[in-house]
């Protein structure tokens, strides 16, 4: 089980990024755009900077939805792989078998 306050981090995370996701692509959408004048576009990339670190989508990190694992994460069924190891002995995902030899 990883560390209560690393999952609670990144849930503050999370909750910045869809706070910010809006303003982050216009002031993007202004500094991308050639056709502006470049004082504007200066302008646009400040306010872009001001905006909080943690808003930012690169920052996230994905968990694993059971053990808040940060390693291993399966992207299809959001778990890492010892949940689904675990999972899948215990026979609560239709179709995995345990195999063993």
């Amino acid at each position: 089980m990883a560390k209560k306050s690393m999952i609670a981090r990144e849930k503050k995370r999370e909750a910045l990024v869809k706070k910010y996701a809006s303003k982050r692509a216009e002031l993007k959408e202004i500094i991308n755009d050639e056709s502006k004048p470049m004082d504007e576009r200066f302008r646009a990339t400040l306010k872009l900077a001001k905006l909080p670190r943690n808003s930012s989508a690169v920052r996230l990190h994905n968990r694993c939805q059971l053990t808040g694992r940060p390693h291993a994460y399966y992207r299809k069924l959001k778990i890492s792989r010892i949940a689904l190891r675990d999972l899948g002995s215990a026979g609560q995902i239709p179709g995995m078998v345990k195999s063993s030899w």
